[in-house]
Parts: structure tokens; sequence; C-alpha cells
């Protein structure tokens, strides 16, 4: 019985080292490493090279369930793939291993958790988002303005139109406009 480790962050600014020390001191003979987001399966290739690696009678190791999925259906889906090849699972961290009953029956508890955590933090995040919007604070997600807007309100004090003000800045007039809607606002 061979054991595969499998270490996940969610960003690129974290680090992996404590969790790869964790799955060479259980053991594993290899480990796949990734920086992706856990809340989804798409696009983590480490996670499915593994996946489709392991034969009957291997083991999968992660440091704690939340590495390998978020939410309820992935973990299903990677636990129920994972019977079927005749693939444990175990957590080092954590009383997992599906293998016995007892182990099967905290992965599913701790899905449970983890699923309810990722709501939770998401509530959490859009009611941030929310407070900052009506504090006037939040700015979202797009590039800077490439002209300030006080600008624009100048030279349209100035009797410049639309048009002319887009040709004097070097922006479009939809920019124009942009910033003289949000002068009215």
């Amino acid at each position: 019985m061979a054991s595969y480790g499998y270490a996940r962050v969610s960003t690129t600014d974290q680090d992996l080292a404590v969790q790869e020390a964790a799955l060479r001191a259980a053991g594993c003979e290899m480990i796949r490493a990734e920086k992706k987001s856990g809340t989804t399966t798409t696009g983590r290739s480490e996670l499915q090279t593994l996946l489709d690696f392991v034969r009957k009678g291997d083991m999968i190791v992660v440091t704690r369930i939340d590495r390998l999925a978020r939410s309820i259906a992935d973990l299903a889906a990677i636990v129920r793939s994972l019977e079927n090849k005749g693939v444990a699972l175990r957590a080092t961290e954590q009383p997992i291993d599906t293998s016995t009953a007892a182990g099967r029956c905290f992965l599913q508890m701790l899905g449970v958790f983890a699923e309810f955590e990722t709501a939770i933090r998401r509530e959490r995040q859009l009611e941030g988002i929310a407070k900052a919007k009506a504090a006037g604070v939040y700015k979202g997600k797009g590039r800077p303005a490439s002209v300030p807007a006080y600008r624009v309100r100048e030279l349209h004090a100035r009797g410049m139109g639309p048009s002319a003000i887009a040709k004097a800045l070097g922006i479009s007039r939809m920019s124009v406009h942009r910033a003289l809607g949000k002068a009215v606002a």
C-alpha cells in the first residue's frame, strides 16, 4: 500500500511547506501540491493527476480535509471516486481514515462543517462589502481611472462639450459622460 500526499493553499502568497513537511512525516512517497482555491475541483490539475494515478490499496493523505474540498458535493464526489478505486483517504490533523467506519463518519461531519464555514465566510464578506458601499469606501474591482474626474469637470465648467473634452484629454466620450455623471451623483 503506497501513501500519496496532497497539499493545497488558496493563494500564491501562502506557503505549502508546513503541509508538505507533515505529509512527508506521515510517510507519503509522493506529494502533489498546488496553489488554487478549494471551493471547486475545477482547474486543480495536481489533485486530478493524483486521483487518476492512485490504485487499489493506495492511500491519499492530506493534513486537513478542507485542503481536499470545501463543498460537500466535491468532497462526496472525491470520496466516492476513491472508494470505487479501493483507495483510502486519511487526514493527519483530524481523525479521518476512510478505511474505518468511524473515520468515514467523521469525514462526513467535517465536510458539513467545512461547507458551513465557507458559506459563513461568504456572508461576512458580502456584509463587509455592503457596509463599505454604504460608507462610500468600496472601490470594487475596476481599474483606476485613466484621467482624474476633476479634470473632466474643470473643462466642462469652462464650457467645453463632451466631444471637445474627450479630444483634449485623449479619452472616449463615454469616459467623459461617466465622469460627469459621477459629479452629478
